[in-house]
């Protein structure tokens, strides 16, 4: 499956481009998602871009009325990244890799 098909499915048709993310070395694109809202976004960022960075452009785009942003975690891979300060490339993340931001704890449904 390519990365181009991974990043597409079920998510936003534009792309937010983080600051950098045409210099150097070549971008990478992660989709992120939050089943909250039941929405993803793709994002093009360099891989020296911070988990958080992504988070924060992430939630200003899907839950833009969210201020606690402390209170959501960000999981690749199954596992949460622990240390938001590291960057795309440190945490495992690729070009097509899924982000998901969710809640760090648990709502009823209503």
């Amino acid at each position: 499956m390519s990365a181009t098909l991974v990043s597409t499915l079920r998510a936003r048709p534009a792309v937010v481009r983080l600051p950098g993310a045409g210099e150097g070395s070549a971008p990478i694109v992660v989709r992120v998602q939050v089943p909250e809202v039941w929405d993803a976004v793709r994002i093009e960022a360099p891989p020296s871009a911070t988990v958080q960075e992504v988070k924060r452009h992430a939630c200003a785009e899907l839950v833009p009325d969210e201020t606690a942003l402390e209170e959501f975690v960000v999981k690749l891979h199954g596992h949460e990244v622990l240390d938001e300060s590291v960057t795309l490339e440190q945490a495992g993340a690729r070009n097509g890799s899924t982000l998901l931001i969710t809640s760090r704890r648990r709502r009823p449904v209503r």
